[in-house]
């Protein structure tokens, strides 16, 4: 895997999300979770992922390998350049619990969002 970047997704581009496919050709490692201390939010179209101190349950997802290209291509949808989102380590429970997963937090504030609990 060397050259690849884990990355945890939580929303639309989960298998079956109406972004999945700018993932087609990386690698889907499993299903994971965050540790606590995380919180998705319902951002209308698309879910959005905060820390938070009062997340206790965490938050479900899916963890991928993938390329440059494909990172290039995600922090462009993700708005990472416009400051929409900043991805980041993120801690998770095992199977991935010691290994370095990145993933997308939103970087606005979620004041009025309603939180999704999964």
């Amino acid at each position: 895997m060397s050259g690849e970047t884990l990355i945890f997704v939580y929303g639309t581009l989960k298998r079956g999300g109406s972004n999945h496919h700018f993932l087609a050709g990386q690698t889907f490692l499993g299903e994971g979770r965050t540790g606590p201390g995380f919180r998705l939010f319902d951002l209308g179209a698309y879910p959005g992922m905060v820390a938070h101190a009062d997340g206790r349950q965490g938050v479900p997802g899916e963890v991928w390998a993938v390329d440059a290209a494909c990172l290039a291509r995600l922090d462009v949808l993700e708005g990472v350049a416009e400051g929409l989102y900043r991805r980041d380590r993120v801690p998770l429970f095992p199977p991935f619990a010691d290994r370095p997963i990145e993933t997308y937090f939103y970087a606005r504030t979620v004041e009025g969002r309603h939180e999704i609990v999964v």
